[in-house]
């Protein structure tokens, strides 16, 4: 049956950029909350320090909670074999990282939108460098979740594969036991595109989600699919929301992954206005859960 984690959404500048706020000021905020695990991120800036690893590990599960994901940002699509093979080894890094952190999950991304790229050449970019990772996630255990993401905070170019035809042609690209899928209903509105039929679409491929609400700040779904659908900006009209309050269909989302016989992780990105509302989306997604999985504790 799923489980429920939690991502520092509300304190990534903090905790990545310019330190204000410790790892183990998070973890105590996180354990306090009704969840089974804190999703990682391999940007903090205290991860840099490998020793930390081990401590921050210990930190968690002395709570009886664990660290089941890491969320970090591979670039596989720079048209240079050279850059490529950097970012094959970062990502080969974050492999071990999520190991030492007791993880079973590490994210994958396609990398990049450039523009003189065809969408055969980034998906095939894409495709080959996971490929090349695959081995070293099988040997420690970890599976590779690629995010139908939006763009990372460091981009130039928003997600090669953020359009779902283009995204599923990645997925089906990738046939192995430890490959799946990371599904993100919100990014979906941000590429103009309907979060059901991408679901409906992968369901099967699904290991794990990130589950986070998003709302209008004005005007319809049409005017931001006319305006905002595949844009390179972030979508103006959309923020971020409670989850259970915005645009998702949590139900139908639940319906068809229960469907699947999903059971993995799923990993709440939410908080953005303070701890309260991070609590609330916990619950309201709790009680969602126990409706669609009645074992669910």
């Amino acid at each position: 049956m799923p489980q429920l984690a939690v991502f520092p959404k509300a304190f990534m500048h903090e905790l990545c950029k310019d330190g204000t706020m410790k790892v183990s000021e998070w973890i105590d905020l996180a354990v306090e909350l009704e969840v089974d695990g804190l999703e990682w991120y391999a940007g903090f800036l205290e991860m840099a320090d490998k020793s930390n690893w081990p401590i921050f590990r210990g930190q968690v599960e002395r709570h009886g909670k664990t660290i089941p994901m890491l969320c970090c940002s591979p670039d596989f699509t720079h048209p240079d074999a050279a850059f490529r093979e950097k970012e094959i080894k970062k990502q080969i890094g974050w492999i071990e990282m999520t190991h030492a952190l007791g993880g079973s999950y590490c994210r994958v991304l396609s990398g990049q939108r450039r523009p003189e790229l065809t969408i055969e050449e980034g998906v095939g970019f894409a495709a080959d460098c996971i490929k090349e990772c695959l081995p070293h996630a099988e040997k420690l255990g970890v599976t590779l979740i690629l995010e139908n993401h939006y763009k990372d905070d460091f981009w130039e170019y928003p997600e090669f594969a953020q359009q779902m035809d283009i995204f599923c042609n990645l997925v089906d690209r990738i046939h192995h036991p430890n490959f799946g899928v990371n599904y993100d209903p919100s990014n979906t509105f941000l590429a103009g595109e309907d979060p059901l039929e991408l679901l409906y679409r992968v369901s099967d491929r699904v290991v794990t989600m990130h589950a986070s609400d998003r709302y209008l700040k004005e005007g319809t779904i049409e005017d931001l699919r006319k305006e905002e659908g595949g844009a390179m900006g972030y979508a103006k009209r959309l923020s971020h929301g409670e989850i259970g309050k915005g645009l998702n269909d949590y139900d139908a989302i639940f319906k068809e992954l229960k469907r699947v016989g999903f059971d993995g992780w799923i990993s709440i990105e939410d908080g953005v206005d303070g701890m309260d509302q991070l609590e609330r989306s916990v619950a309201f997604l709790r009680k969602k859960v126990k409706e669609y999985w009645p074992e669910f504790k």
